[in-house]
């Protein structure tokens, strides 16, 4: 509901505004070779179509009515044309950088990165596409994070789980990755100083995607604001670090990945990043362990609680590798690398549930795809939405089937929860990890039962259960 009110009010305020200003079609008369499809409202446009259907069922929604290939539409205030298919997706993945280049919605901007930044040229908004960020998030630089994963995954389970019959999945997904995201990627570890960082992100994730009207009540505007507290906070954790590091202190870890950023030359200029642009790569990794990682573990717990038969594969797997551990001996990559079939369930898990919808691009030239003109100025916009479910790539497809991912697995640009070509996520590996150390100390401790089986899932920049997925705890007998 709260996500609805937000996209209603600017909705209203608009049509109040603009009274008798009929709905605007498409009218791009000077060229009639562009994508098929509608516009929408004036400055709405389709954005709270979109918001209200769910992104599958607007996107499928469209496919049928316009094309299966590439439609166009208003989305966050730009005109968009939507690539479907695994031929789409192909396309915008191979020219990265050529006909295209990094976008993001000013919603995105407006919260997540410095005002002085939010206008600036595209190197400056995708600094997660540098090569040091590619360098550190690699599977060989965070094999040595494994058993911290490891030792705080049972921690956590310790305090917030076992004391309790029956918890819920999703606030305590978030609750762990962020702390987890904070002691890994800024060393910090005080309850109070995470809870500054923790408290603000959910007003920016809740308006990631929302039309940039600031209006108070809206989503854009709670974002801006959470944005803001978030900003400031990091950068005064910066600061700090850059003023022990500069000092030599001992007692300071050189292995999080703030530090690592503070003492690392800029391939592209030879100097070291400055404190906004490290802060800017550090909220794009908390906003994505927050938001996506913390979505995806809470959905392969999702079915693993809904689906005995997969949770007791799962289990099997997983109580191999717990019986190869001494005690009190933390995980391995080598112990990561034999969870074939957990990983084979999440990513089944994100193919049913996506953590994102997708990503934008910006059109830097004209071009044509599928007999359609793409003009330059436009946004583009690619969906795991016309392939995840489509029975042409996946049969029955909403059977949950692990299986799907043996052997070669699904066909090229089909499956794409982490994108693809230059800018595949480059957090997919950190991603993977996380997740298997996670459901390895949840299967080996207790078997769950969903205790609402029918719960709504509601699809807005991630996906959202309602009630946040309460499950009964069975603990294992020992």
């Amino acid at each position: 509901m709260e996500a609805f009110l937000s996209y209603l009010l600017p909705m209203v305020i608009l049509l109040a505004s603009l009274f008798l200003i009929s709905r605007a079609k498409n009218r791009y008369k000077g060229n009639s070779n562009l994508p098929p499809g509608t516009t929408g409202w004036p400055v709405v446009g389709e954005s709270a179509k979109f918001a209200l259907l769910g992104p599958e069922k607007y996107i499928n929604g469209r496919m049928d009515a316009c094309s299966p290939a590439v439609f166009q539409t208003s989305l966050l205030g730009e005109k968009m044309a939507v690539f479907c298919g695994p031929a789409g997706n192909k396309f915008l993945f191979s020219n990265e950088n050529k006909l295209l280049t990094s976008w993001l919605p000013l919603s995105m901007r407006k919260a997540l990165v410095f005002p002085s930044f939010v206008e600036k040229t595209k190197e400056n908004l995708a600094a997660l596409k540098r090569s040091f960020m590619h360098e550190i998030l690699k599977p060989e630089a965070l094999k040595h994070y494994i058993p911290v994963m490891d030792s705080m995954a049972k921690s956590h389970i310790e305090e917030k789980w076992s004391p309790n019959r029956e918890v819920k999945v999703f606030p305590l997904s978030k609750k762990y990755t962020f702390d987890l995201a904070c002691h890994l990627f800024l060393n910090i570890d005080d309850p109070e100083h995470i809870k500054r960082l923790y408290d603000p992100f959910h007003l920016v994730i809740s308006g990631l995607l929302s039309v940039p009207i600031d209006l108070p009540g809206t989503a854009y505007n709670r974002a801006i604001k959470g944005g803001e507290i978030i900003r400031n906070e990091l950068l005064s954790i910066v600061r700090q670090r850059e003023k022990e590091l500069s000092e030599n202190k001992d007692s300071i870890s050189k292995n999080d990945l703030l530090s690592r950023m503070l003492l690392a030359v800029d391939d592209e200029n030879d100097k070291l990043m400055n404190e906004m642009d490290v802060s800017n790569n550090i909220i794009g990794l908390l906003v994505a362990s927050y938001d996506t990682t913390s979505s995806s573990l809470t959905m392969v717990l999702n079915y693993l609680a809904e689906l005995p038969h997969i949770y007791e594969e799962v289990l099997r797997e997983q109580m191999e590798i717990a019986r190869s551990k001494k005690p009190g001996e933390l995980l391995t990559w080598e112990d990561i690398e034999k969870m074939k079939y957990t990983w084979n369930v999440a990513r089944e898990a994100m193919r049913l549930s996506p953590p994102a919808q997708g990503a934008f691009r910006a059109v830097a030239t004209d071009f044509t795809y599928a007999g359609f003109t793409i003009p330059k100025g436009w946004k583009t916009f690619w969906t795991v939405y016309s392939t995840h479910k489509n029975p042409k790539y996946f049969p029955e497809p909403e059977k949950f089937d692990p299986s799907r991912f043996e052997g070669s697995g699904p066909a090229p640009y089909t499956y794409v929860p982490f994108g693809g070509g230059p800018r595949m996520c480059p957090g997919r590996e950190y991603a993977r990890l996380e997740i298997l150390v996670f459901v390895h100390n949840v299967v080996t401790k207790f078997k769950m039962q969903k205790a609402i089986p029918n719960e709504k899932i509601v699809y807005q920049s991630s996906p959202f259960p309602t009630k946040g997925v309460p499950v009964c705890l069975q603990p294992h007998e020992t």
